[in-house]
């Protein structure tokens, strides 16, 4: 790992004009994960999340200089906040980049559970350590050789600190030595693989309630543990979570699921107590049974299918958590049976629900939607055919139908299922390679609303939309009807019709005509 060059200008700038100058935050944790790093044997057959680090993305640096010093330095910078962070730009090969220069502070009252009441710049380093949220986190680096402040070589080095705390040399690599200043411990953390807070944890979390999911989301993304203090705090304090902005609590949401730990950080949420103010109707899916398809109650099998979610994509994995929320309520009992009818549309809608109070984006809304929606498709070899495929990828979306099969995947092996993809998954996956190259939307049709327009020599309106449903319909059909001259001939007929007529027309199911197989696809799929 190497600290880039225009981050050591940036020091030896501020350094030059008699200031002190440091690398903070999340970025000395990431430098010293990489360095710490196992390799070669010793990281066969771990996550990349736990053996290696991919070092730091963003660099931040803390300074003694006030705002306007730090301005004087950098005139291109931009002051524009109340927190003395200064962005710099700076180039960064052939990228245009910012780095915050941020005046060393510190933080009194928090009576919004959120931001400081009142900020006050201080004049050590110490003071602006003191305030962060993990001891991972809370840590500098200082550059070596050093610059004119740090005169002397490595035997005469003068820091403002005169005991403890000083963290020792660290080689980044063979040309690159640091020094590190930890005076909370945050090395011997990293290397115990704990997330700790600074000082009590129960401060920390009133004067930030974010910090408690943070807590989770760190030790998702590093494989870490939280100290038992620290989720002790988290847990005593969750209903903090409650003032906390909903789109901040989404975005650390997200980053638990893209993390190779999510199974691991719901499990988390839900031990700390914030899961009943996140996620309060998957909570009530404990203690729930179900019935003889699955050997897990509602929650354990919602989490367990998080945990054997194929994907990677973190919508996927957040429908395969919540495919099952509506169970609860759809409960019954009949015949001496437990059923859960069309809990998945009463699930779509809750989760939507959910998905919107979070401030999630209506493009990811609309994916996880429509996979719960459709998680309950049926299939079975014999009996579904090309033109119900073509049906069902018209439903559902053609980029849709490989999470689906995820996410159906994951139900059966969050079920206590051994056989992840059953013959009839196998079989679904070759007829959808078979008619992927079929007409499955209006899109793809020979025709168009305004070739139809000039043919019937009529207005925009709501016949035209349904014309084209009808022709898409009879398409899926029977692709070999997609061509212009056939499609113009039968929108002439269609456009006889009263307009409810061609709507209903176009809901028609419509039984398969033809099958055809290709033996190199099945083969290809394992199926017969």
């Amino acid at each position: 790992m190497k600290i880039p060059e225009y981050i050591k200008e940036i020091i030896n700038k501020l350094t030059e004009a008699g200031f002190e100058a440091y690398i903070v935050g999340g970025c000395v944790r990431d430098l010293l994960l990489a360095s710490y790093a196992p390799s070669g044997a010793e990281a066969t057959g771990k996550k990349a999340s736990d053996a290696k680090a991919q070092g730091p993305k963003d660099w931040d640096i803390t300074t003694n200089a006030r705002p306007e010093q730090i301005l004087k330095v950098f005139p291109k910078g931009k002051y524009e906040n109340v927190f003395g962070t200064v962005l710099i730009p700076v180039k960064n090969g052939a990228s245009n980049e910012v780095v915050e220069i941020t005046t060393y502070r510190s933080e009194q009252g928090y009576s919004d559970r959120r931001h400081p009441d009142e900020i006050k710049f201080e004049d050590s380093l110490d003071k602006d350590l003191e305030r962060r949220d993990f001891t991972i986190n809370a840590m500098a680096i200082a550059l070596i050789p050093p610059t004119p402040l740090l005169k002397g070589g490595e035997g005469g080095l003068k820091f403002p600190f005169n005991k403890g705390g000083m963290g020792g040399f660290v080689l980044l690599n063979k040309d690159e030595k640091v020094k590190i200043i930890d005076l909370f411990g945050g090395q011997k953390d990293i290397k115990k693989k704990i997330i700790r807070a600074v000082g009590e944890p129960v401060d920390r979390f009133k004067e930030d309630g974010l910090r408690m999911i943070r807590a989770i989301r760190f030790a998702c993304q590093l494989g870490f543990a939280i100290e038992p203090k620290t989720q002790r705090g988290i847990t005593k304090m969750a209903g903090g979570i409650k003032f906390i902005a909903k789109e901040r609590i989404k975005d650390e949401l997200i980053k638990i699921l893209k993390s190779d730990h999510a199974y691991e950080g719901i499990l988390l949420l839900q031990e700390t107590k914030l899961l009943q103010y996140i996620l309060p109707d998957l909570i009530r899916g404990v203690g729930v049974e179900q019935n003889r398809h699955h050997v897990y109650t509602v929650f354990k099998h919602s989490v367990l299918s998080l945990k054997f979610t194929p994907s990677s994509d973190w919508r996927v994995k957040f429908a395969s958590l919540m495919h099952d929320i509506a169970k609860p309520q759809t409960k019954k009992l009949i015949n001496g049976v437990e059923t859960f009818y069309n809990h998945e549309m009463v699930g779509a809608r809750l989760t939507k629900k959910i998905m919107k109070r979070l401030k999630f984006s209506a493009k990811d809304i609309e994916k996880v939607v429509n996979l719960i929606r459709n998680h309950m498709f049926y299939y079975n070899v014999g009996e579904v055919t090309a033109s119900s495929v073509r049906r069902l990828i018209a439903k559902t979306g053609e980029a849709n139908l490989k999470d689906l099969i995820d996410l159906r995947v994951a139900d059966r092996l969050g079920s206590g299922v051994p056989k992840a993809k059953p013959y009839k998954l196998r079989h679904l996956e070759y007829m959808m390679e078979k008619v992927r190259h079929d007409p499955t939307s209006v899109k793809m049709l020979e025709i168009n609303g305004d070739k139809i327009m000039e043919l019937l020599k009529i207005s925009p309106g709501p016949k035209i939309g349904a014309i084209l449903d009808v022709l898409l319909s009879e398409v899926i059909e029977d692709p070999n009807l997609n061509n212009a001259k056939h499609l113009s001939e039968r929108s002439k007929e269609l456009s006889k019709m009263e307009l409810a007529d061609l709507r209903h027309k176009a809901k028609e199911v419509i039984e398969e005509k033809r099958t055809e197989e290709d033996k190199e696809l099945k083969k290809e799929f394992w199926v017969k």
